[in-house]
């Protein structure tokens, strides 16, 4: 398969003429925080941007940055505008990203970036990749921390392509309740590949890259190793960031207020260890999304996905159509494949508010909804949510609010080849299905360098039932096949093992240099469920420095 796609981009070089191509931005939450906030304030003067598909451009990031600029009336607000600015300073005219005393002539030349060059035909860019946590927890002995050191990379050459490169070698031992994690489903969020680490860490390597060609100037193909989020909310019920980065091929296709994006993938169906080497299942996925920009402050989107596999390493050629309804694909061959659609919306309302909603349907018979009585296989998941900044009158105070409801057996299929999840870990929701979720968060920067971020996530879910005997499925780990499943019809979500979940986490975060944070967090978890005879409850408290890397985030 990946011999298919890199011969796809070969033929498609040797026809094209091409157009100077960016690179995006790192799925980074904070970064995107500032993005969102500036495309509710602004967004309405750039008709063509979109911020349901993720990452973005970074020369859409600036040109929203630019606009940003001329209007930041607070001096928080300039700061961060600078910051965009200046980590995208290809993109602009700005030259406030000059730096006055470069080490040794060669490195920090500007504010950004340890070394970099730039002229009419090649750029570069090369940063380290540090983030070094110590905390502790009341459900583990010893210092929990994660040692990550790296390197990030990317630039253009002949204005033809744009490519991008991080790699980190991390050691880490987790709380206890991202062990359960580790335990029940054999990985490490958001990993792929591990080994233990003394004895009870973890030994990873975390790589990302790839390459972006434009066809045409309106037409780009990328191809490489990443992560993707689909949406405008903190979750995704479509597509998140939370499993570890796959194989993809992807087209992006931008003109007048129109964005269409096709993404195949190869993922992982499971992540077993029988032995030293081995090679891993493979399954694939297609998807494609509809954008419009119906005004300048109003988006839906249509989208479109089936995973399926055909023996070993196969792909299905009927689904590389990118301009196809896949499910009648499907159904033409046989419809063993697993098929999911919806919509999303995002309305911004008076530069101050954002109102935003995802609606997923995995499978439904319009009959069994009427009749109310449960059936399982009537499978959906719904959000909506909303963004209110400056809120109150209160510059740089923003708050958001979110509803998440996910109907059990949803995401699951008949085995590990057809279901929604890549190397053991869900593409959507990271706590499965069955599950209503009520997000709450405030975040505000009293100073241009300090952030300080209050999060309150509460979710009523139906853990499944695990024993040494067996194992009863109630709707809630996507990993498990619905042919396992408890019960026909009277099926409700929550059902299993009700379980009500509150997760507290107070973080501040202090910009020393661009790039450069200090975080101090605390988080609370409490988990309370029916036959449950163990204390579920977590204090996790943590201090880190990074250096250009986001944070990780357990938030399950």
């Amino acid at each position: 398969m990946k011999h298919f796609f890199s011969g796809l981009v070969v033929c498609l070089a040797a026809v094209s003429t091409l157009q100077a191509q960016d690179v995006y931005v790192p799925y980074n939450r904070d970064v995107y925080q500032l993005i969102d906030r500036y495309s509710i304030k602004y967004g309405d003067q750039l008709p063509q941007l979109h911020t349901s598909v993720r990452p973005i451009g970074r020369q859409e990031v600036a040109e929203l940055a630019e606009i940003s600029a001329r209007n930041a009336r607070t001096a928080a607000d300039q700061f961060n505008t600078e910051y965009l600015l200046n980590d995208n300073w290809n993109y602009t005219n700005q030259e406030s990203n000059q730096s006055n005393k470069p080490i040794l002539n060669y490195f920090y030349r500007n504010k950004t970036d340890l070394f970099h060059y730039e002229n009419k035909d090649f750029s570069v860019r090369i940063n380290p990749v540090l983030h070094l946590e110590l905390g502790a927890d009341n459900q583990t002995d010893g210092i929990r921390y994660v040692n990550t050191r790296g390197i990030q990379l990317e630039g253009s050459i002949d204005e033809k392509f744009g490519f991008y490169t991080f790699i980190g070698e991390n050691q880490a031992r987790f709380p206890g309740y991202v062990n359960d994690r580790i335990l029940r489903d054999n990985v490490v969020p958001h990993e792929g590949f591990w080994k233990r680490f003394k004895e009870d860490g973890y030994d990873f390597i975390t790589a990302r890259g790839y390459i972006n060609y434009a066809l045409s100037k309106h037409v780009e193909i990328q191809l490489g190793h990443d992560r993707h989020f689909m949406g405008d909310g903190y979750r995704s019920l479509i597509y998140s960031d939370y499993a570890p980065p796959a194989f993809f091929l992807k087209l992006n296709t931008r003109v007048w207020k129109l964005h269409y994006m096709n993404l195949f993938q190869e993922l992982t169906s499971e992540f077993v260890r029988n032995g030293p080497d081995q090679l891993f299942p493979k399954k694939y996925m297609a998807l494609h999304r509809l954008g419009i920009n119906v005004t300048n402050n109003f988006n839906i989107g249509l989208f479109e996905q089936v995973v399926f596999a055909r023996g070993k390493g196969r792909f299905e050629l009927q689904y590389l159509n990118p301009i196809i309804f896949y499910r009648s694909v499907e159904q033409n061959l046989g419809s063993e494949d697993n098929a999911m659609l919806g919509a999303d919306f995002r309305w911004n309302i008076q530069n101050r508010v954002q109102v935003y909603g995802q609606l997923m349907l995995d499978e439904f018979l319009l009959g069994e909804i009427r009749s109310g009585n449960g059936w399982w296989a009537n499978k959906q998941a719904g959000q909506i949510g909303a963004k209110y900044i400056d809120a109150f009158g209160l510059s740089n105070l923003d708050l958001q609010g979110e509803v998440n409801v996910i109907r059990p057996y949803t995401y699951q299929h008949v085995n590990q080849f057809t279901n929604y999840q890549h190397y053991n870990q869900p593409l959507a929701h990271p706590m499965g299905a069955n599950l209503y979720e009520l997000i709450g968060i405030v975040r505000y920067q009293p100073l241009p360098r300090l952030n300080l971020t209050a999060k309150a996530i509460a979710t009523r879910y139906g853990q499944d039932e695990y024993s040494a005997a067996d194992t009863v499925n109630w709707g809630n780990n996507v990993l498990l096949s619905y042919m396992d499943r408890a019960q026909e019809y009277g099926n409700r979500i929550g059902q299993g093992i009700a379980t009500n979940q509150l997760y507290l986490d107070l973080t501040a975060t202090y910009q020393l240099k661009h790039n450069v944070f200090i975080d101090l967090k605390a988080i609370l978890r409490r988990e309370d469920a029916e036959l449950n005879t163990l204390d579920q409850n977590t204090t996790y408290v943590s201090a880190a420095f990074r250096w250009n890397i986001a944070q990780r985030l357990h938030e399950f």
